[in-house]
């Protein structure tokens, strides 16, 4: 993680995965959103912090939304986000209540994005499978993939900097031909299973083995 930012512990992992539950299960149970200034939190929670909310059912995609920039405190980037995962990603319709008990929760904390100011050559020398995630940006198009995605799906840093072109609707080798690209960490607590145990994934080995 970038030098400078405070990570949480794990016990404060734990709660930030439990609060996008406690959210989207609250708001589909009694259809009102977790008022997120009532609920005790680390005073971590109150600090402004760009965070992801990620759905999953056996391992496949359910929902997966954010705010790529530190633009309000931790607490209410939790929980909008994971409403927005559940009920406003549009390649899903929105989560029901009988499909909660199959879906497994991950939040990933991010450190903010910075631009990677090198010629395109450089670029792919320049990122960190399993440390990075990237952003690309050309126009008003933009696509951002979190560091997990790489390392899950085998990605090579160059394989990673054209998912992220076509996640903006970008050519692939649109980093090549003058697109921004910056990166940024993150990190990650998941649930094992559907509301299981919470762990918090760590992909240095992959990011070191591939320098």
């Amino acid at each position: 993680m970038s030098e400078g930012v405070k990570l949480l512990s794990y016990t404060e992992g734990q709660a930030a995965v439990q609060l996008a539950r406690d959210t989207i299960e609250t708001y589909l149970i009694t259809g009102e959103m977790l008022d997120g200034s009532e609920i005790q939190l680390p005073e971590i929670f109150d600090e402004v912090r760009g965070v992801f909310v990620t759905l999953t059912i056996n391992g496949d995609l359910r929902g997966c939304i954010g705010h790529p920039y530190a633009d309000s405190p931790l607490r209410y980037a939790i929980t909008d986000s994971a409403l927005s995962a559940a009920l406003r990603d549009p390649r899903f319709p929105p989560v029901h209540t009988s499909e909660m008990g199959n879906i497994a929760v991950e939040v990933t904390i991010l450190t903010k994005p910075e631009l990677v100011d090198v010629p395109p050559k450089d670029l792919p020398s320049s990122i960190k499978i399993g440390r990075h995630g990237l952003i690309v940006k050309s126009g008003y198009r933009q696509g951002l993939l979190l560091p997990q995605v790489a390392p899950e799906n085998d990605f090579d840093e160059i394989e990673f900097l054209n998912h992220t072109c076509m996640k903006a609707g970008l050519p692939h080798d649109a980093w090549v031909t003058g697109a921004e690209v910056y990166s940024f960490e993150g990190q990650i607590f998941s649930e094992k299973g559907p509301n299981g145990e919470i762990v918090e994934k760590d992909f240095n080995d992959k990011a070191c083995s591939s320098e």
